[in-house]
């Protein structure tokens, strides 16, 4: 069992990341709802994925270069590659939540457009938790503690995975470890 001096020293560091990443969310958010609102005539699922298409750029940038500066930096490809594939997966929570209401639920966007927009705002929470999560576990990589950066950068995600995972628990399983060794020996 963890003690508490550690769980609170990564909550420290995690509190500046944390709110960094919900003023950028924030923004993009009232972005988002903008573009939205504004192009729901064309249907709400369409207008969805075009707000989430600007906004991932946006959020892109003010991520790598606010929120996760002091993250170790990788291959700009290899960065954004992921970080538009978690917010696809977040595009299709959230344009999920509208499609559940539009055709789950029957809304439309003439008659309901404020519904819409709760319904939007709820699969927003949904998806900026999973982003989050993921950005910060697979994206932007945690800054170097042994000066192996670049060969975790070097890793595919699943190693990557079980590479961080293993700072979390403290150890890593035999076969994990032979697993991880033999990846980097091919590297």
């Amino acid at each position: 069992m963890p003690s508490a001096r550690p769980l609170t020293e990564r909550l420290r560091h995690l509190a500046p990341e944390a709110l960094a990443f919900g003023v950028i969310g924030a923004a993009n958010t009232l972005l988002y709802m903008a573009i939205t609102w504004a192009l729901l005539p064309i249907g709400a699922v369409k207008a969805s994925v075009v707000a989430t298409v600007v906004t991932t750029t946006l959020a892109y940038v003010a991520n790598r270069y606010w929120t996760y500066r002091h993250h170790t930096r990788t291959a700009l490809r290899r960065e954004y590659t992921l970080f538009f594939g978690f917010n696809l997966v977040g595009m299709v929570i959230q344009s999920g939540s509208l499609a559940i209401g539009k055709y789950g639920f029957g809304l439309t966007e003439k008659d309901d457009a404020v519904l819409f927009m709760g319904v939007t705002l709820f699969g927003i929470v949904i998806a900026t938790i999973f982003r989050f999560w993921a950005y910060r576990t697979f994206v932007f990589l945690k800054p170097a503690v042994d000066g192996h950066e670049a060969t975790i950068a070097e890793l595919d995600v699943a190693a990557g995975l079980a590479e961080l995972s293993a700072e979390a628990e403290g150890r890593l399983d035999e076969e994990i470890a032979k697993e991880i060794d033999a990846q980097r020996r091919a590297v």
